[in-house]
């Protein structure tokens, strides 16, 4: 998990008692996206470099200011481009074989707010798939 933000006690526990990685909004403030995707990345390529990953990219990990159309919104979340790193990261590891896009409920904000999120939900979804800034 990266951007964690508001998690409840039972989830935590599950966190903690399945021993799954996570980074929270603090570790991406302390350290900067690149440092922690570094970290993410490592973890689960460590036992097996040429492993496939699947991404559930959740948009409510991104800002609710810039994505207000999710049934999440927490204040406090990824800025654009830290959600953008997060996708040029992984399409860059060469091992992304799977992606969804969950958590973008068009209906749950006004009309600009529901183009905002699902823009930016198509705009991860080409970085994921490798479009970069050069």
């Amino acid at each position: 998990y990266i951007g964690l933000r508001d998690v409840d006690m039972k989830e935590r526990k599950i966190i903690r008692d399945k021993g799954i990685k996570a980074f929270t909004m603090y570790d991406i403030d302390k350290h900067g996206i690149g440092h922690v995707m570094d970290l993410a990345l490592g973890h689960l390529f460590d036992k097996d470099p040429k492993r496939p990953l699947h991404l559930s990219y959740d948009i409510d990990a991104v800002d609710p200011i810039l994505a207000p159309a999710t049934g999440t919104a927490v204040r406090g979340g990824l800025t654009y481009r830290e959600a953008h790193f997060v996708a040029e990261a992984t399409a860059k590891s060469g091992a992304l074989a799977s992606v969804e896009m969950v958590e973008l409920n068009p209906t749950l904000s006004d009309e600009s707010g529901s183009t905002d999120t699902v823009e930016l939900g198509v705009g991860l979804l080409t970085s994921l798939m490798g479009k970069s800034i050069i």
